[in-house]
């Protein structure tokens, strides 16, 4: 018999601050139920357990709280966020048949120690999984602890037995708590001695055993001799500490065989918790499906209501049809249900049903429907609606947009029953929540005229795609390579040895240890070489600045030229996808490649640009706006500077560094140019006055002085922004000009990190999101006149506010005159919304 004991609080607090905030759509918190759930799943499928018990800390004093007052007395309390889902956590295991352990006066470590021991007297297997590093002295040739740690909403957990200890430590796992007597534990307000670190009582129980060992060895030239006047003078506090840091083994809780077996719980009632928790993956994941179709507390296919088996598709079929994917485990198509019919239509029929006047379809993922349309020439012109398009704008921070899950999630009635397919019959009742949600919202006009007719422009887009140079790109990639040989060679030559420069460890260890170069930074795994600690050191060493050569170089040749080369199509062209349901602000993305992210801001990055090309008596007509973002902070916020400034055609960064300064506009500096344009981008994301100064290169002091001068000199923002924040706060979500919604319940949180995020989104937001919604627009107005007027030219890429058609020679004026007129003529705002547009036989041409 094995045994699995989870410390409960410590693997929840774990779940807690490792898993990114998630909530319900009502702003109830779930990351910690998430991820101890992920945990708990992943310790079980580690171990294969025979039983599970999971301890928790009881609120009442222990023992260690009589024997010393101020033990744990410095602790913050437990944040609300967290301390709401405890009680989640625990009805949920007790739901699912797990044992919980609590025992009044001892704590979860305690439990610990008390099963572990149980189990060394069967000499049976036992696992310890927690997040706390005291379980560590409970290791023994029966005993693993198992620490915990999710990454990415995943369990990682690292196995430690006693060679793992001796290896890390180099002490035997009991001899942790004399290790802990000496050093204390500030955690736990555990005093220790005064003046001992960890480095220090390791050194000394590693020479001594024991913390009687060094008191009987307390003149030995080994021991320093501040380090003997501070073990003599806090001997009495060395000793209470080992007793506090001790855990006990005799806790009060049933240890028998078998009682901590998994019982068979109360499935109907998990099943019932993780929907109202909008947790539908989880109840995959446990297989309660059935538990949760079959439970009462939920709509569930009335008994009366019919029982249908899939049919084929009619012949001629007319009215409205409700296409969905299947959802199915290795299953894959479409469903297609009318009324209480249900087929399951192949290729051919799906496109009878997309091209028929007589149908009108409703669907849930148009953009696959759309591109299996266009691969046969056709227009898919029954499609009317898209259910996921309309979940992503009703709760944009989800995950992931399954139907099936939805239909669960907003308690979808069915209309019938289908074993095969058992929440097919609630598609329609989903369509319809939908549906009145957005109306509900006020976002049916954003639907109408911007999320649902650019599905269909972004399909047609990935469809036809960009013409590449492929050898042009190959031979840059070769120049890339070339220079990255020559920037390795140079770091070997000014490190005066050969070492693996993409190794963190060793390119720390030349830098910091042989060069001797200042402001490192150690971490866990040695110094840190992360980018802004290089930034920092370039004008240190010449070495740095190869290095960052080599780094640039690397990333060109593997991210971009590999990653391009591999995209290429048969038709020599790149069919990107691009992803309209992923980002909260409502800015579209792009994978398969990210042509998002392509450089520009170095020479030799942008060179890429140069081998995107135009098909043969072609041009690309490339339109950018011009500070879209600025100009809608300066008609959201109403400063009248801002808007003349626009209105007036004026460079915006070069006044505003006069407006803050008072100086005519000649005046203004390079430098002080630059840092306006800092502090006017800077203030949409709420950077204080530390972010300014790293991107300024300047001190606290002159980027408070410069922030705090811009905020006098332009009221109306600031109090804009904190307008926002407050109307945010107060609905727990924000809005663009459009309408799009942006949940942010953690505006109210009582965590300052998580808060003052969430404040900064609430402020970039609005801005932001409205960029996005603009120039959504204007692809889709773009694209209608482009059709409208007959042209053959094409809309096919958009990257952040700049769109590019490519057009016949003939057209070129044409399609630059409709991107021009359509991007700026989609939002009617208090300042104009310009573009610059341009035309070339490649891209960098063209920008």
């Amino acid at each position: 018999m094995s045994l699995l004991v989870l410390d409960g609080n410590s693997i929840a607090n774990r779940a807690f601050y490792g898993i990114k905030s998630l909530s319900t759509r009502d702003g109830r918190h779930t990351n910690a139920v998430v991820g101890f759930m992920n945990i708990l799943l992943s310790l079980e499928k580690e171990t294969r357990p025979d039983e599970v018990a999971v301890s928790f800390d009881l609120k009442a004093p222990t023992f260690r709280h009589q024997m010393f007052d101020a033990y744990k007395a410095t602790r913050h309390a437990m944040p609300e966020e967290l301390a709401s889902q405890m009680p989640l956590i625990k009805e949920l295991l007790t739901c699912l048949g797990y044992r919980l352990v609590t025992a009044e006066g001892f704590e979860a470590d305690d439990i610990l120690g008390t099963l572990a021991k149980a189990c060394e007297e069967r000499n049976e297997p036992c696992f310890l999984a927690t997040g706390d590093r005291d379980s560590l002295q409970l290791i023994s040739p029966t005993t693993l602890v198992l620490l915990a740690s999710p990454a990415a909403g995943r369990s990682e957990t690292k196995r430690m037995d006693e060679a793992a200890v001796m290896e890390k430590y180099g002490v035997a796992p009991a001899q942790l708590i004399q290790v802990k007597g000496l050093m204390g534990d500030t955690s736990d307000n555990i005093p220790g001695v005064k003046g001992i670190g960890e480095k220090t009582a390791l050194e000394l129980i590693k020479r001594f055993g024991n913390i009687e060992g060094v008191y009987d060895h307390i003149d030995d030239p080994f021991i320093k001799p501040k380090q003997r006047e501070n073990l003599l003078a806090f001997r009495a506090d060395a000793l209470l500490s080992r007793t506090l840091g001790t855990i006990r083994r005799d806790a009060p809780v049933p240890s028998e065989p078998g009682f901590y077996r998994i019982s068979e719980g109360e499935p109907q009632k998990a099943a019932a918790l993780l929907k109202d928790l909008e947790m539908s993956r989880m109840i995959d994941r446990l297989g309660l499906n059935h538990a949760a179709l079959t439970n009462e507390s939920r709509p569930s296919p009335a008994s009366d209501a019919p029982l249908i088996t899939p049919s084929a598709l009619p012949e001629h079929p007319a009215g409205e049809w409700l296409l969905a994917p299947v959802d199915n485990p290795g299953a894959d198509g479409w469903l297609a249900v009318q009324e209480n019919r249900l087929c399951l239509p192949d290729e051919t029929s799906l496109l009878m049903l997309l091209d028929n006047p007589s149908v009108s379809l409703k669907v849930f993922d148009s953009a696959p429907l759309y591109a299996l349309a266009l691969k046969h020439s056709q227009e898919a012109a029954s499609l009317k609606w898209d259910a996921k398009l309309a979940a992503y704008l009703l709760d944009a921070a989800a995950n992931r947009y399954r139907w099936e899950e939805l239909a669960d999630n907003y308690n979808a009635e069915y209309a019938f029953r289908c074993e095969a397919f058992p929440r097919a019959g609630a598609l329609a009742s989903l369509f319809s929540i939908l549906s009145e949600k957005i109306k509900e919202q006020e976002q049916q006009e954003l639907y109408d005229s911007i999320e649902f007719p650019l599905a269909r422009v972004l399909a047609e887009m990935s469809h036809y795609g960009i013409l590449v140079d492929r050898e042009g790109i190959r031979a840059f990639g070769e120049e890339i390579a070339q220079l990255a040989d020559e920037a390795e060679q140079s770091i070997y030559e000014k490190a005066g040895m050969r070492f693996n420069p993409n190794s963190p460890k060793q390119l720390g260890e030349v830098l910091f240890e042989k060069l001797k170069l200042p402001h490192g930074k150690k971490t866990k795994t040695g110094w840190s070489t992360d980018a802004q600690t290089l930034e920092a050191l370039r004008h240190e060493a010449p070495i740095v600045e190869d290095i960052l050569h080599y780094r640039t170089y690397q990333k060109l040749k593997s991210t971009y030229v590999d990653g391009l080369l591999k995209a290429i199509g048969p038709d020599g062209r790149i069919h990107t996808r691009f992803n309209q349901t992923e980002a909260r602000t409502g800015r579209l993305s792009s994978d398969e490649p990210n042509l998002q992210n392509i450089p520009i801001r170095t020479e030799l990055g942008s060179r890429l640009r140069a081998f995107f090309i135009a098909e043969q008596d072609c041009l690309l007509v490339d339109a950018d706006y011009s500070q879209i973002e600025l100009r809608i902070l300066a008609h959201a916020s109403g400063d009248e500077h801002m808007r003349a400034a626009f209105r007036e055609g004026a460079d915006i960064h070069r006044s505003t560094a006069a407006k803050i300064l008072n100086i005519p506009e000649i005046m203004v500096s390079a430098a002080e140019r630059s840092q306006a344009k800092a502090v006017n981008f800077g203030i949409m994301y709420g950077k204080g006055a530390f972010s300014l100064s790293n991107d300024l290169d300047i001190s606290m002091a002159e980027a408070k002085s410069f922030l705090d001068n811009y905020l006098a000199a332009f009221p109306k923002i600031d109090s804009y922004m904190k307008k926002i924040i407050e109307e945010a706060r107060k609905k727990g979500y924000t809005t663009t000009l459009f309408g799009r919604r942006r949940a942010l319940p953690d505006l109210n949180s009582s965590q300052f990190a998580l808060r003052s995020a969430a404040e900064r989104m609430a402020r970039n937001t609005p801005i932001q999101g409205t960029a996005a919604d603009v120039i959504k627009l204007a692809m889709v107005r773009v694209w209608r006149r482009l059709r409208s007027e007959g042209l053959k030219s094409r809309l096919i890429l958009t990257v952040h506010d700049e769109l590019i058609i490519e057009a016949p020679l003939e057209e070129a004026e044409s399609a630059a005159r409709i991107l021009k007129e359509e991007m700026e003529g989609c939002a009617a705002y208090t300042v104009p919304l310009t573009t610059e547009v341009h035309q070339g036989k490649n891209w960098l041409e063209a920008h």
